[in-house]
């Protein structure tokens, strides 16, 4: 049986092909998987297949966990944790080896992203990312500068995060049927480190500052937020640019002078 709600923004998959192309993205044997809203286990069940270490399925609603719980009960290495992926401390659930797993419900794909992202404590943790997503939010998340589509989601993901691969799949390959096209993000975390940024959420903030004025030039936003002195420190900058016109370096070199205050 499967239960759906719009207002979780539940599609599920059903296209075996993707299914396998989505767990052979990865060595899944003697790993510690993670799975964001594994619905009603289509996914999961060709991961066991490949024998994990451990698999924690991180499912929201109640019909669904209850329903997964008893599927999986004889699955000694399988955890199923009834919790809001948003709201999860993800020290507890992140060990050595991990591989993240997650068909992303639509309408809060990009918050889970921003929370993963916003855990690069722990990248050192996970290998990969797995994560299927709007086709268009998708497209915005692995954006290369310059391009229509770079912006803020690339440039704070391109801080942490290398593309490894991506593939679109078909409205068709679920049940009921979107009305977009999906995109499966495959994604390692980089070990050398861009920039010696403290805290991303700083990096976050400063490209709000910026991309909420989009269409205007740099300059006035920059004076704003940075002292005469510390603009001296920007020379390589034009200030007669637009904020999608500046290359994600010069937003982490930005990030880097006010963390310095």
């Amino acid at each position: 049986m499967n239960f759906k709600k719009k207002s979780l923004g539940q599609n599920f998959l059903r296209d075996k092909n993707i299914i396998n192309k989505i767990v052979h993205s990865v060595q899944i044997k003697d790993k510690n998987i993670v799975e964001i809203g594994p619905g009603d286990g289509a996914l999961t069940d060709q991961i066991i297949k490949q024998k994990p270490k451990n698999l924690i399925l991180i499912e929201k609603d109640l019909k669904l966990f209850l329903q997964l719980k008893s599927k999986y009960k004889s699955e000694k290495f399988v955890k199923v944790v009834y919790f809001d992926f948003l709201k999860i401390n993800l020290e507890n659930i992140i060990k050595e080896n991990t591989i993240i797993f997650g068909n992303l419900p639509y309408n809060v794909s990009s918050q889970i992203l921003i929370k993963l992202l916003k855990s690069c404590h722990l990248t050192t943790k996970y290998d990969d990312l797995i994560l299927m997503f709007q086709k268009e939010l998708g497209e915005k998340i692995v954006a290369k500068f310059p391009s229509s589509k770079y912006g803020r989601l690339s440039i704070i993901t391109s801080l942490i995060l290398n593309l490894k691969k991506k593939f679109l799949v078909s409205p068709n390959c679920f049940k009921p049927v979107p009305k977009v096209q999906s995109l499966v993000l495959h994604l390692k975390p980089k070990r050398k480190k861009l920039s010696n940024i403290a805290d991303i959420n700083n990096l976050e903030k400063i490209t709000n500052i910026l991309f909420s004025n989009k269409r205007k030039m740099i300059n006035k936003s920059l004076k704003k937020i940075l002292s005469n002195d510390e603009l001296k420190l920007l020379k390589e900058i034009r200030m007669n640019i637009r904020p999608s016109e500046l290359k994600p370096e010069l937003y982490y070199k930005i990030t880097e002078i006010i963390e310095k205050r």
